[in-house]
Order: C-alpha cells, then sequence, then structure tokens
C-alpha cells in the first residue's frame, strides 16, 4: 500500500487557520484577501523590477523588440 501522507501546514496556513477559528465576517474577510493580494502583487512586482535591472532592459528594448516582431 502506498502511503498518501499529507505534508504538515505551512506557517501560513497555521496561521490563517488560527484566524478562521475565530470566526471573521465576510467583509473582514474581503479585507483580508485585498491585503494578502496586494502584498504578493508588491512583491511580484519588486522581482520582476530586479529581473528587470538586471538584464538591463527598458522601454525602448521593448518597443524596439515589437517592431521587430
Amino acid at each position: 500500500m502506498t502511503g498518501n501522507l499529507q505534508p504538515p501546514l505551512s506557517n501560513v496556513q497555521m496561521e490563517l487557520l488560527k484566524l478562521y477559528a475565530r470566526g471573521v465576517s465576510d467583509e473582514t474577510l474581503l479585507e483580508l484577501k485585498k491585503v494578502m493580494a496586494k502584498f504578493f502583487l508588491d512583491r511580484l512586482r519588486k522581482e520582476a523590477d530586479q529581473v528587470w535591472e538586471e538584464k538591463g532592459y527598458s522601454d525602448e528594448f521593448f518597443k524596439q523588440s515589437n517592431r521587430d516582431a
């Protein structure tokens, strides 16, 4: 029999479970979703900006690429 053990919960999952065990209003839940979405969007933008700089990209580079395509 192959074991289908689930990995333990992550630290984020544990914190969310603690929060949800208390119960929150639908309004609070929506606000939390927006805060988390903005948090991850900001992190992704920061990472993209870092790659952009490391690669030496510029707006002109992409404009030229589109003209050549």
